[in-house]
């Protein structure tokens, strides 16, 4: 169960788990990424009291998908299951789920908030439900995985099949069923069960307004992700939309503030003219992209907080630095080479790039961030 700031439901969960389970051996893996609400330290005192219970903390790591990948490696048991630990996925169907597994008619069993006899009238958000609707629809073009609810985050299967596959899964942006689904070599024999899919016991949804955005990037990472790296193609889509910043301020600057015409390719101004707008315009479209970047590309290592927001941006602004001053420098350069400004600036954002991603990955979001 990955879990973020799910405290009031841990111990609730944990008895209703006893309940559904009832003459089974189970185990219960609560995998945190480090929720400043203690979720982790009260898991780890019911688990002083139930050896059954286990917990991984996970310091500078978040995810759903990667957090359900690590808890179902380290589980000991034979068959492993994923589950919402705020009560909105019913443990009574576990049972269910573990007699398909285990009959020999099926590899995956799962449950289905859009199946014949399910249901979402609990959950109270017809505004998800139709998003859900909407997402589940593009990951079957997209996968070709042909399920009523290929994005369900409740399912069971044995841990074997999942280790086999388990250093090819994305674990990034969307749900780990459609990953394993999406993944195996052959075609997995699935049980769908109805689930009456029931609003959170405490606390509010995780999901935040990147949820779209991190659905989109796991499904290109599984289409597209050996070809050119999620990360890095992030840091690209987000430096492009840099770009467009980087020339929207330019041309603010030059022909709204100092009323400039741009004719036949050139600003009628001087080289130092063009050279202070364009650092303006640089400085800005950088802070533009360290946002999108700390929101998007390394959602995960999110930077949060004012403090931590601009010490990030400083030493994001350090790293950027020779690119920056690269980029204004090339820039310039072919401006006096007579180059077309557009072309000028574009070299020198280029030559910029793959030093903006190596540095901040590490110094920024990274492990010496």
């Amino acid at each position: 169960m990955p879990t973020y700031n799910e405290r009031k439901n841990i111990s609730r969960m944990v008895a209703r788990l006893d309940e559904a389970l009832k003459g089974f051996e189970w185990e219960a893996i609560f995998v945190d990424d480090n929720s400043p609400d203690g979720t982790a330290d009260e898991a780890r005192r019911i688990a002083r009291e139930d050896s059954r219970i286990r917990v991984i903390e996970r310091i500078g790591r978040r995810g759903l998908a990667s957090a359900a990948i690590e808890g179902m490696c380290a589980a000991s048991a034979p068959i492993v299951a994923v589950m919402d630990a705020d009560g909105q996925h019913d443990p009574s169907l576990l049972p269910q789920m573990y007699a398909a597994v285990t009959s020999g008619d099926y590899d995956v069993a799962y449950a289905s908030r859009f199946a014949e006899g399910a249901s979402t009238e609990a959950w109270g958000r017809p505004d998800r439900v139709k998003a859900s609707g909407i997402a589940n629809s593009i990951a079957r073009r997209v996968t070709g995985v042909q399920l009523s609810d290929p994005m369900s985050g409740f399912f069971m299967l044995p841990a074997t099949i999942l280790r086999a596959d388990a250093h090819r899964l994305s674990g990034v942006g969307f749900k780990i069923l459609l990953d394993i689904l999406a993944t195996a070599d052959e075609p997995l024999r699935v049980k769908e069960l109805p689930l009456n899919f029931a609003a959170r016991m405490e606390g509010e949804s995780k999901l935040d307004r990147t949820v779209v955005f991190e659905f989109l990037i796991g499904l290109y990472d599984k289409w597209l992700g050996r070809i050119i790296p999620t990360r890095f193609a992030l840091f690209g889509t987000v430096g492009a939309l840099g770009v467009a910043v980087q020339f929207a301020i330019l041309w603010f600057v030059l022909s709204v503030v100092l009323r400039e015409r741009f004719v036949y390719g050139h600003w009628a101004v001087g080289e130092t003219t063009f050279t202070i707008a364009n650092t303006i315009a640089a400085l800005t479209a950088m802070t533009f992209n360290f946002v999108l970047n700390n929101e998007l590309t390394y959602a995960d290592k999110r930077l949060r907080g004012f403090v931590p927001l601009v010490k990030g941006w400083a030493k994001f602004a350090l790293t950027c630095s020779i690119g920056i001053l690269s980029n204004i420098a090339s820039a310039d350069a072919l401006k006096r080479m007579h180059i077309n400004d557009v072309v000028a600036v574009l070299v020198g954002i280029v030559l910029a790039a793959v030093w903006n991603f190596a540095l901040s990955s590490k110094f920024v979001w990274g492990k010496y961030g």
